[in-house]
């Protein structure tokens, strides 16, 4: 049986004695961080004579589901998530496409402008694009494309494109070239060899890229709601959360029920893409 030395107890003390504060700095901002989700759920669950009590509770102490009836009972509910999911979906499918090709140019091939290229795509990315909106109103009413999904789907792939090609570059940058290069020998072309080395260790990245473009595009609020105004069956679920405000005030069980529902999708697919995230995410922004 084998005994612990006394100096390293003291020295396995130490270090968790350090390491205190940065967990307690960690508990607090999960906290801090998920409270305003609990608020939501749990108002959503309260009775409507709860919701705006002189006393909240943290805890209700009655349970109701009659807000989550009301909102998928609303109008719209069912066309408004076809919508959104055809929108986002197509929106991040186009940027993954377009980004890979761009993402492998720059980090694969030698050219001229392919600094200038990277610098663009970074300003691009820094850009506020709800200062677009002006133009892209304008632009869209001009060429007749004002109340179209298809509207849509090109701006959001315009947002999340930048995002993608810096962190699939990094990406592809971080994969051996010479993986490829041996496949080449082999008889495969530069195309087959990506298609058949790089690309399978690609997962992660693709993973990150796809999930944050996602949650942009599936959160988008203030194009959908400016470009799509005659249209109603148009519209997508951040503009339908609003039909729940009137003029004699905010049904807001109805609104946190709602608000619940439209965040599942985004949680539930973070939470089971968690590990490749954060694997894709390093590897994006440390390579290259």
């Amino acid at each position: 049986m084998t005994t612990t030395h006394p100096s390293a107890r003291r020295n396995a003390a130490h270090r968790a004695l350090r390491r205190l504060p940065l967990r307690a700095a960690a508990a607090l901002t999960v906290l801090v961080c998920l409270f305003p989700v609990y608020w939501m759920m749990s108002t959503a669950l309260k009775p409507s004579r709860d919701i705006q009590s002189y006393d909240p509770r943290l805890i209700p102490q009655e349970w109701t589901l009659d807000h989550f009836r009301r909102a998928v009972q609303a109008d719209g509910f069912g066309l408004f998530w076809r919508n959104s999911i055809l929108v986002t979906l197509s929106a991040v499918l186009l940027a993954l496409f377009v980004a890979l090709g761009a993402a492998y140019a720059v980090a694969r091939l030698r050219w001229r402008g392919r600094r200038q290229f990277m610098l663009a795509v970074f300003i691009a990315q820094m850009a506020p694009w709800e200062s677009l909106i002006i133009p892209v109103y304008i632009i869209s009413r001009d060429t007749g494309m004002l109340d179209q999904l298809p509207t849509l789907t090109l701006i959001y792939f315009m947002i999340t494109l930048p995002f993608t090609v810096v962190v699939l570059r990094g990406f592809i940058a971080g994969i051996p070239p010479e993986l490829e290069e041996a496949a080449q020998v082999d008889g495969c072309s530069r195309v087959g060899a990506f298609r058949r080395v790089a690309f399978p260790l690609l997962a992660p990245g693709l993973m990150a890229t796809s999930l944050f473009g996602f949650i942009t595009a599936w959160n988008e609020f203030t194009y959908a709601n400016f470009l799509i105004i005659k249209q109603q069956d148009s519209r997508t679920l951040p503009v339908w959360l609003s039909s729940f405000q009137s003029t004699f005030g905010t049904d807001w069980g109805a609104t946190m029920a709602a608000a619940t529902l439209f965040a599942l999708p985004a949680l539930i697919v973070f939470l089971a893409l968690q590990r490749h995230v954060t694997s894709g995410l390093a590897s994006g922004g440390v390579k290259g």
